[in-house]
């Protein structure tokens, strides 16, 4: 207003920083909004929601978590869509907002926590399909244990390749402990729902026994938040879109989602998390130094459970059917069943270790290493044909896709030997890659393999022994290095 004396009006609103339209206001009122006539506040149309909003009221005090939306669309279906059309949507919607402000029932409030160092960590499962993670080519589907320190954010990941159960909570949850150097106070999971879906009672009350157990050993109080209520483990549940998302810009970063195996990708994870942890070291060093002791050594993180050995070769844990070395025929091998792995055991002798198969569904899952039963068959070629893991038997696609065209192509004896003498090239020369891609290339020309030409290319030539002369050395030699040979002895 000061400027206004002295210049235009668009002058003075440009040097006030203000608009051109502000500075109209100013000139044709100068009082402050708060000293102007109020604003009118009774209405210039009808309200088009007059005749149904009683109905509205009826609905929202009846079925309280009804959408507008569906609220909208009732009301179509009821008066034909002549009372309400599509225009008042958005004016149905915001006076039902209103409307709840001012009416509606109470609403949950969450209340924000205090988290003292070293008293709590939490830990859960959380799906990673859609990072689209693929191993050697293949989609690697998975989910991740995630452990993490509510107060100083320290964070543990490991991939689980089956479902939620107590084998994944116990060596994700050890692993985490032992990787942090400490123990926190209380342990949170939520309610395991998933985890308990497929056991009966006796299986659950077992897990939860075993739980209980674990948290004893390492002298912390396992707790859980209520079923369907996620925001009381609220400290995980956000950290998992938070983790994927770092892990989603780590692999654009890569340039690519695919890893050569496993070990890889579990290194990959590992160095990310470690790169987290890191930027808070100075919160987690404050958290370390109040956190309990670790005990000696670690408790089971797997289920045990014995087997015999069939007169198959095979042994048979949670519907998935294994090979194992057939000098164990006969045999009751103790099983300790981890999330990716079993490990035998022979009285205490360890005999073996396997990866972990599943089932799908009513299938029974099939984990087969022909080198454990490729002696027989070679003594046994025609087995092969009607053999039950036949498939899962092969150990590249393109040794199934060899045997498909062998067995169209040669008469079925013939079919057999030739396929079981490539297997036992594979197992016994140690040369299954290079046979799987010398068998690519074959069938890329449309020809059958030749046992005998692969043969004689693959399997490792008998080293040859040469006869090597070696001269004996002269004493004498080394007696005139000494010092006294050098000069005369007096008499």
């Amino acid at each position: 207003m000061t400027l206004r004396k002295t210049h235009t009006q668009a002058v003075a609103a440009a040097k006030a920083d203000i608009s051109e339209r502000s500075a109209r206001a100013i000139d044709n009122d100068p009082r402050p909004p708060s000293q102007r006539k109020a604003k009118r506040t009774w209405r210039t149309r009808k309200d088009p929601l007059l005749a149904v909003w009683p109905r509205v009221e009826e609905m929202l005090k009846e079925t309280p978590g009804l959408l507008a939306v569906s609220i909208f669309e009732a009301l179509q279906e009821e008066s034909g869509g002549d009372d309400v059309p599509d225009g008042v949507r958005r004016t149905l919607e915001r006076r039902i907002a209103r409307w709840r402000a001012l009416h509606g029932p109470d609403q949950d409030v969450f209340f924000p926590q205090c988290h003292p160092p070293g008293r709590q960590a939490l830990s859960d499962f959380t799906v990673a399909d859609d990072l689209g993670v693929t191993l050697a080519g293949a989609l690697f589907p998975h989910r991740l244990y995630h452990f993490r320190l509510a107060y100083s954010g320290w964070e543990h990941v490991r991939v689980i390749l089956g479902g939620e159960s107590f084998t994944a909570v116990a060596e994700g949850l050890q692993e985490a402990l032992w990787g942090l150097g400490g123990v926190p106070a209380e342990h949170r999971t939520d309610s395991l729902s998933a985890a308990f879906k497929n056991l009966n009672r006796d299986a659950q009350e077992d897990f939860t026994r075993r739980y209980t157990e674990l948290c004893r050993h390492y002298g912390m109080e396992g707790t859980r938040n209520n079923p369907g209520v996620a925001n009381e483990n609220g400290s995980i549940e956000v950290s998992h879109a938070h983790l994927k998302r770092r892990i989603d810009q780590a692999l654009l970063r890569r340039h690519s989602r695919d890893f050569a195996s496993l070990d890889d990708y579990r290194g990959f994870l590992a160095r990310l998390v470690e790169r987290h942890n890191t930027r808070r070291r100075a919160l987690v060093s404050a958290e370390r130094a109040v956190l309990g002791a670790l005990p000696e050594h670690r408790t089971a993180d797997f289920a045990a459970l014995t087997v015999p050995v069939t007169r198959n070769s095979t042994i048979s844990v949670d519907k998935v059917l294994y090979t194992v070395p057939s000098r164990l025929i006969g045999q009751k091998l103790k099983i300790h069943l981890h999330d990716d792995r079993l490990e035998g055991f022979l009285g205490a002798t360890s005999v073996i270790t396997l990866e972990r198969g599943r089932a799908s569904g009513n299938h029974r899952g099939h984990v087969i290493d022909f080198h454990h039963v490729i002696g027989t068959l070679k003594r046994k070629p025609q087995a092969l044909r009607h053999l039950i893991y036949r498939d899962a038997l092969f150990p590249r696609p393109v040794y199934r896709q060899v045997w498909e065209a062998l067995d169209a192509e040669l008469p079925a004896r013939r079919a057999c030997r030739v396929m079981v003498g490539l297997l036992a090239l594979a197992a016994d020369g140690g040369c299954e890659a290079a046979l799987a891609q010398r068998l690519e290339d074959l069938l890329a020309a449309g020809d059958l393999p030749d046992l005998e030409a692969l043969t004689a290319a693959l399997r490792p030539k008998p080293a040859t022994v040469t006869d090597v002369a070696i001269t004996p050395p002269d004493p004498a030699g080394y007696d005139r290095l000494l010092p006294a040979a050098t000069r005369e002895i007096p008499a």
